[in-house]
């Protein structure tokens, strides 16, 4: 009996053990996924956090820094915080409506790269012993400096290229994902914000325009006939003999009740898938929708990112494909040539068309190049950061030839006989039952075989993407090339 209550003894303080133990074991794993996350968290969302709008710490460091600056690429000043002789504040937009909706503004809340580096503008890198002397004598320390990536000239012949019209332009790099331009219109001068915020949201008119809103990011279009870049790589992923495809273009095609006309009803005649997309002949397009499989169709719209997130750090929409493997020949002819209820970004055709430039290697759009001090001291650099792949090196050889074509013998003839060899695509993108009302757009590269710069335009309401995109499009790549290959 004595040696059975021993081992009862034992293995009841065996068991005591193991309970403890486990407990032990669990208070670790708890104490290592806590201190997990206070890195996680300190790394990767704690600047988020702070620069979140509702969070009040912003108006404690806004009272002990004054806003930094935000700078050009090569060094103008897009935004300041002035300082008067009785201490008074007034941020300052030199270049007035120029950089409105991507500099944005910083009082009634925040918007474009105001918003986006907000916290870093409210942090200050002075040297240490000057941050002590401006405590002691109760003095505002500087806040540091935004350099970003924008480019004044390529700014305002982007701006000017636009003119009085309403629509977006996004000009950038597509092997670095730099964005050197990014216009918006309707616009507004940031300086005269409070003087003109109440009619900006509560006049009628205003609303209806979205003055306020970015159209590069936030505007959502029919993509019209740029979407038949990704018509055309749907169809070469689900066709071997892809250059075997012909078609006989009399101007319009009919199934079921559904007709499709090309635009002004023009007979293409014997067009193969080169011609068809050189000459956007809608007809085609709309017989090539009818040979797509729809969830093959739908695979391709979203391998290019359509119903899906953008890695893009500015307020932006989500673009809309809507075929599905129950999609009948109606929506399938609509969908081919960008019509129905498809709505893309221009900051989402931009990114497709700088992955066809760049070998079909997306890199991530960014603004803010680097942070430094008020004194230019660097504080944190940033670098051009891959995406991944939206489509296979020969697929974005196959459709920069393609677009290639548009400029030499197709819809955008006006970019033919440069200096350098332009590729691109234009549309026309019908937005109301008026056959007539419908945005022009153009996107493209160039040079086309060294691209260096994508120009991507949507004009509201101007008809033709040749007539009216093209011409701006030229007018931006001259800018690039003269400043960069002199």
């Amino acid at each position: 009996n004595e040696e059975a209550e021993k081992e009862k003894k034992v293995n009841k303080n065996g068991k005591r053990n193991r309970e403890l133990a486990n407990v032990t074991y669990i208070f670790i794993g708890l104490f290592i996924c806590m201190m997990g996350y206070l890195v996680y968290f300190h790394v990767a969302l704690s600047e988020e956090v702070i620069n979140n709008s509702y969070n009040t710490r912003q108006d404690i460091l806004a009272k002990k820094v004054v806003r930094g600056k935000i700078l050009a690429d090569d060094g103008e000043i897009l935004a300041e915080t002035v300082v008067d002789n009785e201490g008074n504040e007034e941020r300052v937009y030199p270049f007035k409506k120029l950089f409105a909706h991507v500099v944005g503004y910083s009082t009634k809340g925040k918007s474009g790269i105001e918003f986006l580096g907000n916290i870093n503008l409210l942090r200050s890198n002075a040297f240490i012993m000057e941050q002590l002397a401006n405590e002691f004598e109760d003095k505002k320390n500087i806040g540091n400096n935004l350099n970003t990536t924008l480019n004044v000239a390529i700014q305002q012949a982007a701006y000017d290229a636009l003119g009085a019209y309403r629509g977006a332009v996004v000009v950038m790099e597509p092997d670095t994902g730099k964005i050197l331009a990014m216009v918006s219109k309707p616009d507004f001068d940031p300086n005269q914000l409070d003087a003109i915020w109440d009619s900006l949201i509560d006049d009628e008119e205003s609303n209806e325009e979205g003055i306020l809103v970015n159209r590069a990011t936030q505007g959502l279009y029919p993509p019209g006939s740029t979407f038949k870049i990704i018509t055309s790589l749907a169809y070469i992923r689900e066709n071997p003999d892809y250059s075997a495809y012909n078609f006989n273009c009399t101007g319009k095609i009919t199934e079921e009740e559904m007709t499709i006309s090309c635009y002004h009803n023009t007979k293409h005649g014997e067009v193969d898938l080169k011609e068809s997309f050189a000459k956007s002949c809608n007809s085609s397009f709309a017989n090539i929708g009818l040979q797509l499989d729809p969830s093959s169709f739908l695979k391709t719209a979203e391998s290019v990112l359509f119903n899906k997130a953008l890695p893009v750090s500015l307020p932006y929409n989500k673009s809309y494909f809507p075929i599905t493997k129950d999609s009948g020949s109606n929506d399938l002819m609509q969908a081919a040539i960008g019509q129905g209820k498809t709505q893309i970004s221009p900051i989402h055709l931009a990114m497709i068309t700088s992955a066809i430039a760049n070998k079909g290697v997306l890199m991530k759009p960014y603004l803010i190049d680097s942070i430094t001090s008020y004194t230019g001291e660097e504080v944190k650099a940033y670098g051009a950061e891959t995406y991944g792949n939206l489509i296979t090196e020969e697929e974005a050889g196959l459709l920069t030839e393609f677009m290639t074509e548009v400029v030499n013998n197709g819809t955008a003839s006006d970019l033919k006989g440069l200096d350098y060899q332009a590729a691109g695509k234009t549309g026309s993108a019908q937005y109301s039952n008026e056959k007539t009302e419908s945005h022009a757009w153009f996107t493209g590269f160039a040079p086309a075989d060294d691209p260096q710069v994508v120009v991507t335009i949507i004009v509201e309401g101007a008809g033709s993407g040749g007539e009216y995109a093209v011409p701006m499009a030229k007018r931006i790549f001259e800018t690039y090339m003269k400043q960069n290959n002199n």
